[in-house]
């Protein structure tokens, strides 16, 4: 038997969390992802997707995945690394080859992180002069900000490394939020499929919290009041650098991890500080919004070079 699970139109945080969901009833079948009527897609979602079909892959029956009607969608996804990454991990009917011979306007590949190699990897990819330039034109970021996005980024690509005990994606792309923010976006995306939250803090710290223990007070526990697996207190403080920076830049973060997730919400931003009783998945789900500073955005598209609906 075949279990059909339909991703909506908008692959994005939304869209996983519906997704995950709508895997826990999957059990001994196999899973079909259609993703035949994706319109749009941002590195929360797409990651997302990728971990999702691990998980089932890891099950026992390799997910069989559909990719998007619309040949624009489908160009983007290539050009983001997710059709490569994909073969990897699901069936799929004549992947799409990506087309050479041009440079491509994707600010960070979905990149797979399994070593402090690949951190420094994707940290050369985002050389210096081009984050600067990137971040100088679209979101008027100084050289000074540019310095600290390569910071911030290989601090929470780190953190796949030093806790998660597991593989993990990491993707950035901007796009354009007209409709929602009038401005463009840095979304960035960090994941793994590793011990979670409450696994990385409970040798050091469920005892004290005894019956109450469980995702969310984890992710609080880190989140919040900055406490981290390490006894010495001057290590493990990646996340409180990563909210601070966030925080200056007017940013959103949101993590998610087991059955909890957690976020810094902004003014401009709707979602809910904590959320709890979610379906469970391992590991834990990062997500960033980066604004652009003051001055709106140029009309562009969801897609680099390409029209898409708008946020």
């Amino acid at each position: 038997m075949t279990r059909v699970l339909v991703v909506p139109p908008r692959l994005d945080d939304d869209a996983f969390d519906a997704l995950i969901a709508e895997a826990a009833e999957v059990g001994d079948e196999r899973a079909l992802i259609d993703a035949r009527h994706v319109r749009w897609a941002d590195p929360y979602g797409m990651v997302g997707l990728l971990a999702l079909g691990e998980t089932l892959r890891q099950g026992g029956n390799p997910p069989l995945l559909e990719l998007p009607q619309a040949s624009d969608v489908v160009s983007y996804l290539s050009r983001m690394g997710f059709v490569r990454e994909a073969e990897a991990i699901f069936e799929m009917r004549s992947p799409p080859r990506p087309r050479g011979g041009r440079e491509s306007s994707v600010l960070l590949e979905i990149t797979r992180i399994q070593s402090h190699e690949d951190v420094h990897g994707v940290i050369d990819v985002l050389n210096e002069s081009r984050i600067s330039t990137i971040l100088s034109e679209q979101l008027h970021y100084s050289r000074a900000d540019a310095i600290g996005f390569s910071m911030l980024l290989s601090e929470v690509s780190q953190n796949i490394i030093e806790h998660a005990d597991a593989p993990g994606w990491v993707g950035i792309q901007i796009y354009n939020w007209a409709k929602r923010l009038g401005r463009k976006v840095a979304v960035i995306s960090v994941m793994d499929l590793g011990i979670g939250f409450k696994g990385s803090l409970a040798r050091e710290h469920s005892a004290r919290f005894g019956d109450r223990w469980s995702d969310s007070t984890a992710l609080e526990a880190a989140f919040i009041h900055g406490i981290t697996r390490f006894r010495d207190p001057g290590r493990g403080q990646g996340l409180k650098q990563i909210r601070k920076k966030v925080g200056r830049w007017g940013g959103k973060i949101a993590i998610r991890s087991g059955t909890a997730k957690i976020a810094d919400v902004p003014e401009w931003d709707d979602a809910q500080p904590m959320e709890t009783d979610l379906s469970p998945f391992p590991g834990a789900q990062i997500l960033i919004v980066l604004p652009a500073k003051a001055e709106s955005a140029p009309e562009g598209g969801a897609a680099p070079g390409r029209s898409a609906p708008r946020r």
